[in-house]
């Protein structure tokens, strides 16, 4: 029984008590008011800590009841207040967006790295020993190649501490792949490739096994053999590395260039190309913070 009720009944028994002495007419005994008031404030206390132990029930959260009806029109009237919120949020997810495939790439790039830079049949172009490499993977028959060949030249001519590489793509035709195929003979050969890829970029209509074969020979090459080696694993392997890196890295068009840790899609131009240069040189990526 708890001890407040056991305090309780024995006030009231005290008080009976001392009711029936009254009436047989004897003194009223002492009642011991302190001795009773402590018990109960230690009762109340006891009950005040059990209490404070248990846990608090779970407050329910408030979900208000929201009328779309009346929230759509309140939304679109704040956004045509201010329609450059929506620019914002488009520039954000650009923005997200980017740093999420640069990080994609960044990964991929890293997994490949000595096949995208060092592999043994890709063509090096200006200083070998350079302190940053350029990789450009192109088509023949590319028009956007094409447009952006002087760019290289620029940058061969001004930079002589950059590396350039270049990786034979052939994705638009099945000349693009028989003009590859020779362009990996001609650069296996030891002769002036640069001077075969002005020719292929600079001569008119779509280039070939007969236009790849004549800027060959232009160079001292002889047909006939270029003919016999066309069959070789060192051709097969070359441009299969070509479709092995594009498939890693998720390269699907021509020009792409790969510096640093960034894949740039297109033909961007030589001050792009400069920018990303001069950052590798300053941050050791392409694009630097601040």
């Amino acid at each position: 029984m708890p001890r407040l009720t056991i305090a309780l009944i024995a006030l009231v028994g005290i008080l009976a008590g001392g009711l029936g002495t009254t009436l047989l007419n004897r003194p009223l005994p002492q009642i011991d008011a302190v001795a009773v008031r402590a018990i109960v404030a230690e009762v109340l206390e006891e009950r005040a800590q059990v209490a404070a132990a248990k846990p608090a029930a779970p407050i329910a959260p408030v979900v208000p009841n929201l009328d779309p009806s009346v929230l759509n029109p309140m939304i679109e009237t704040y956004l045509m207040a201010d329609p450059s919120i929506l620019r914002r949020m488009s520039e954000a997810l650009e923005k997200q967006t980017r740093t999420a495939e640069a990080e994609v790439a960044k990964t991929a790039l890293a997994s490949i790295h000595d096949t995208v830079f060092e592999d043994q049949d890709q063509v090096v172009l200006g200083n070998p020993k350079g302190d940053v490499t350029l990789v450009e993977m192109f088509d023949y028959n590319c028009g956007f190649c094409r447009s952006s060949m002087p760019d290289l030249a620029a940058l061969i001519a001004e930079d002589p501490n950059l590396r350039i590489v270049l990786k034979e793509f052939p994705i638009l035709s099945e000349g693009s792949l028989d003009a590859a195929k020779v362009a990996v003979l001609v650069n296996k050969a030891g002769v002036d490739y640069w001077a075969f890829h002005e020719a292929m970029f600079t001569g008119r209509g779509q280039n070939d096994m007969a236009s790849a074969m004549a800027a060959a020979q232009s160079l001292g090459l002889d047909p006939m053999t270029l003919k016999l080696d066309l069959a070789g694993p060192a051709v097969g392997r070359a441009i299969q590395t070509s479709y092995d890196i594009a498939k890693a890295l998720n390269i699907s068009s021509t020009p792409t260039y790969i510096i640093g840790n960034e894949i740039i899609p297109g033909a961007v131009g030589v001050d792009a190309l400069r920018e990303r240069i001069a950052n590798v040189r300053a941050c050791g990526e392409s694009q630097c913070d601040g």
